[in-house]
């Protein structure tokens, strides 16, 4: 396979006849007479060695090795475009790009008003962010596909020095005349197990500690959906679809608009550690290593544990000067 031969307008051709079904309706979107449009899929299938449609008289339908095309070729071109778009600023000498990849918990409840507050202080650094699951921040994080990460402590990632950025908790997400609203007193997630469950999809660190704390009982986790987001979640259990777990500073104000309850947990894994890390190769970057330190220092205040929690033991990483004048204050 001789991917020198691998042309941008091709890659495009393949992924709008993905999308679009059809190698006319592609064609005229690139331009292209449908003659060269054909030559040219052909060229790139030859290339790849695989055939990446199945040609129908309704259209095309995309192959196993179609699939592989499309999601690889898309990242390809959204790299290709930031690119364009970073060499542009710094030539300009507009902006520094950081790329931030952070799980739904630390989005949802923490960084908003933070990276309002790194804008107004250093407009000349911009950051992308994308929303992952754990799992796949990590990843990232050690390919070097983002600059920094913050991910909820679970997976292995002590090669990457992670420090602590802050804790959540988690809570029973309820309808309001559920018979478990009713309780007053933190509720052990085993009374939960037999509910139908709304929860986030694999690779998040939510999903695998209720998966985790299901296996220790013996018990199956009856997962009824997975979604994305929290505000999706929400909007289940308030249809009565199932009841949930979610981080409680980013459910509370949903839960109020939602008419849903929210009961705080008795077991110890749902009180959880949110960590940041730099990404492989990426701590010597100047614009990196600001954010990190605006980050560590700006989130102190949401470093304390929730009330009644006992606070994990400091790691050596954690001991750093910021932290040691944070506990003195």
């Amino acid at each position: 396979m001789n991917l020198a031969r691998l042309d941008l307008t091709s890659l495009r051709l393949a992924l709008a006849c993905a999308r679009t079904g059809s190698l006319t309706a592609a064609a005229h979107e690139l331009h292209l007479a449908p003659a060269a449009a054909s030559r040219r899929l052909k060229e790139l299938e030859s290339t790849l060695g695989s055939a990446l449609f199945e040609r129908h008289a309704r259209g095309l339908h995309v192959t196993a090795a179609g699939e592989v095309l499309v999601r690889h070729g898309l990242a390809m071109l959204q790299n290709l475009e930031r690119l364009g778009h970073e060499v542009t600023d710094l030539r300009e000498g507009h902006t520094r790009h950081v790329r931030l990849c952070t799980s739904t918990a630390a989005l949802n409840q923490f960084l908003p008003p933070l990276l309002a507050g790194f804008g107004q202080l250093h407009p000349d650094i911009r950051v992308d962010l994308e929303e992952q699951v754990t799992t796949s921040v990590v990843s990232a994080l050690r390919e070097g596909r983002c600059d920094l990460g913050i991910f909820v402590e679970g997976p292995s990632a002590d090669d990457l020095m992670p420090r602590l950025f802050a804790h959540d908790e988690l809570v029973l997400v309820l309808p309001r005349l559920h018979a478990l609203a009713r309780k007053r007193q933190p509720i052990a997630f085993e009374a939960a197990l037999d509910q139908d469950l709304i929860g986030m999809n694999e690779g998040a660190a939510l999903l695998q500690s209720l998966q985790g704390a299901a296996e220790q009982r013996g018990l199956p986790l009856r997962l009824r959906m997975q979604v994305r987001s929290f505000d999706a979640v929400c909007h289940l259990v308030a249809a009565g679809l199932g009841i949930s777990v979610l981080p409680r500073a980013a459910v509370e104000p949903l839960a109020q608009a939602m008419g849903l309850t929210c009961r705080a947990l008795t077991d110890d894994w749902a009180r959880r550690r949110l960590l940041l890390a730099a990404g492989a190769g990426r701590q010597a970057d100047e614009a990196v290593r600001v954010l990190m330190a605006y980050l560590a220092d700006a989130a102190g205040q949401h470093a304390a544990a929730p009330a009644g929690t006992r606070t994990p033991r400091a790691t050596r990483r954690e001991r750093s000067p910021n932290a040691k004048a944070r506990r003195h204050q």
